[in-house]
């Protein structure tokens, strides 16, 4: 990447050192350190990058013979104007972990189209993961309709895919998976999720979804299969909802000691389930602490870190000396999941990005290699005058480096 700017090298740099009392499954300490960079900065004043998300392709094979994976970050432009107003997904990567980043490239493929009439389509809330099976970094989101600029209140909504060409560093056109031809599926999407892969090749995608004019969401899983260029649904798992307003939205799934996790995204508070099989699940339960104490995370998403010897989850909320950020959006935390109870172990709650006004809950989680994971989070520059306190539309980077690779999770 000669010739590429340095921005993670400018930017700020903080490397905090963690560890915490509970062993894991193996009975050995888990300890790590986290490294915060920046892949991009810098603020216009009327738009912000936003929906920063990245998947890791393994060295060797397309993309060259570098002995470290090259990470593709996508990301897309938000009106400051508007209320989720987006532009086409632009794409970046590194091929040096992370200590240079190329500069956002606009995606044609999907840049927005024209319906007819004021009314356009694009493609947004996206993340990729590298499909080990297919060999294929795949992409997942959801689509979004516009009339005169504004999201339309009652519209049909699908799972939009996409692969990513590494030799042309650019992402093909993007697909719609297809559901079943039921009413209640008419607007349904795997918009923010984080889905897990089986060995075998299937992919367990959570979505959430409803009726158009409906009010409410449920959450679910699909089992898709994918052959490197065509994804479908074979099955759906158990629907889960709640009489809560909006009901479950943004769900994001995990695998880990022989079984799956289930977190969604409630106006009121977070919820957690967990099964067997990554698609049926017991009830639901709102997220609290190992005290019994609410997490206080609400209105937002909640992603998964996962390792070996520990699961762990990635959030936002309440009572951090942070009622001036929107929803309470930042600093963004991390911390051990006791999966038998279901519930946060607060002694070990770390800051993975610290607090400067912008919100942070919109953000992706890479599975880099054993030794590393990163979680991403672009500084969402709304409401106006959050630059105030510090952010200018940090792209942040934050890597947590294991003292033990993680092995591959039974």
């Amino acid at each position: 990447m000669a010739g590429t700017p340095r921005i993670a090298l400018l930017a700020f740099v903080a490397v905090l050192a963690s560890a915490w009392p509970p062993a894991n499954r193996a009975g050995e300490p888990l300890e790590y350190r986290i490294e915060l960079t920046a892949a991009a900065s810098g603020f216009d004043g009327e738009t912000c990058w936003v929906h920063a998300r990245a998947g890791a392709i393994p060295p060797g094979g397309a993309v060259g013979p570098g002995k470290d994976p090259v990470v593709v970050m996508t990301m897309q432009k938000l009106l400051l104007s508007g209320s989720d107003v987006f532009y086409a997904l632009h794409s970046l990567w590194t091929d040096d972990l992370g200590a240079t980043w190329t500069e956002p490239q606009l995606q044609p493929v999907f840049e927005r189209q024209k319906m007819g009439g004021d009314i356009e389509l694009t493609v947004c809330d996206f993340w990729p993961k590298w499909h080990a099976a297919s060999g294929k970094l795949l992409g997942t989101g959801h689509t979004v309709w516009y009339e005169k600029n504004r999201v339309m209140p009652v519209r049909r909504r699908h799972t939009a895919y996409a692969v990513y060409d590494p030799a042309a560093r650019a992402w093909l056109p993007w697909k719609q998976l297809e559901m079943p031809d039921d009413p209640q599926f008419a607007n349904a999407g795997a918009g923010c999720t984080q889905r897990v892969d089986l060995p075998g090749g299937d992919i367990l995608l959570p979505i959430y979804f409803k009726r158009p004019e409906d009010k409410v969401a449920s959450a679910t899983v699909v089992r898709c299969r994918f052959d490197g260029e065509t994804l479908r649904s074979i099955e759906h798992g158990d629907e889960l909802s709640i009489d809560v307003p909006r009901g479950f939205g943004e769900p994001s799934l995990a695998r880990f000691g022989g079984r799956f996790f289930l977190t969604m995204r409630n106006d009121e508070k977070g919820y957690a389930a967990s099964g067997s099989d990554g698609l049926r699940f017991g009830e639901p339960r709102p997220w609290t602490f190992d005290d019994g104490t609410e997490l206080g995370s609400y209105n937002t998403q909640q992603h998964w870190v996962v390792h070996s010897g520990g699961l762990f989850l990635v959030y936002t909320r309440r009572g951090a000396n942070n009622d001036h950020v929107f929803r309470h959006r930042a600093p963004l935390f991390m911390a051990r999941v006791d999966p038998d109870r279901l519930c946060v172990i607060r002694a070990t709650e770390r800051v993975l990005v610290p607090e400067r006004g912008a919100r942070l809950g919109n953000f992706g989680v890479t599975e880099v290699s054993p030794w590393e994971t990163w979680v991403t989070a672009a500084e969402w520059m709304q409401p106006r005058g959050v630059e105030k306190r510090g952010s200018d539309n940090s792209v942040w980077v934050a890597k947590i480096k294991w003292s033990a690779p993680s092995r591959a999770i039974e």
